[in-house]
């Protein structure tokens, strides 16, 4: 069996906090430490089905492709290159010469984060911290974009964002790299391995 690496997207999940202080993980870190053995053991990985992720997976391409257009980034592509090392493994959406960008692709205009000022979801703010870290790259960003959703995903009203303006179609919130973020991480790995021998069959 190969040994445990974090998945830059699910990186979060390592650095929720137990409950009881006596303990090094927490049932969240426990849970998806659980699942990537089962993984390991059957040869599959769980499918998580819900029409938010069947919407990022079915327009990725398109969003990708959008952020693009709407940041002005020059001469870039989706990034198809899987990084790894001793601890984590990922796959960013974009890589520039200085930055990386994850694109996130809205449900509707009540989830994109039009009025956040900082990042709405922390998870991903460790997403990026492993894929700069993977990279040596210090700066990135996540990316939202708001794009009509396929009437075969919902059936709820139809809503066209095509020709608003792009302003209110994408947003951007950057994320600095933390070299303090990853030692902590990477102690939590170690953590996660300590675990796996305690339950392993």
């Amino acid at each position: 069996m190969k040994e445990f690496k974090a998945r830059a997207s699910a990186s979060g999940k390592l650095m929720t906090a137990p409950r009881n202080k006596s303990e090094v993980l927490s049932e969240t870190t426990k849970s998806y430490i659980k699942e990537w053995l089962i993984e390991q053991i059957y040869g599959f990985r769980k499918e998580i089905k819900s029409k938010y992720i069947d919407k990022g997976n079915k327009l990725e391409d398109t969003a990708i492709d959008k952020a693009i257009e709407w940041l002005d980034l020059d001469f870039v592509m989706k990034n198809e290159e899987s990084f790894e090392d001793e601890f984590f493994t990922g796959t960013p959406d974009i890589i520039t010469n200085d930055e990386i960008l994850d694109v996130k692709c809205s449900w509707d205009a009540y989830s994109f984060p039009l009025f956040d000022k900082e990042l709405p979801n922390k998870d991903y703010f460790y997403q990026m911290q492993v894929y700069m870290h993977l990279t040596g790259k210090k700066k990135a960003r996540v990316v939202y974009v708001l794009l009509n959703t396929p009437e075969e995903l919902t059936w709820e009203e139809k809503h066209d964002y095509s020709n608003m303006d792009k302003k209110y179609r994408i947003k951007d919130f950057v994320v600095e790299y933390d070299a303090e973020i990853i030692a902590t991480l990477q102690e939590k790995v170690k953590e996660a391995r300590k675990y796996i021998e305690t339950i392993i069959l």
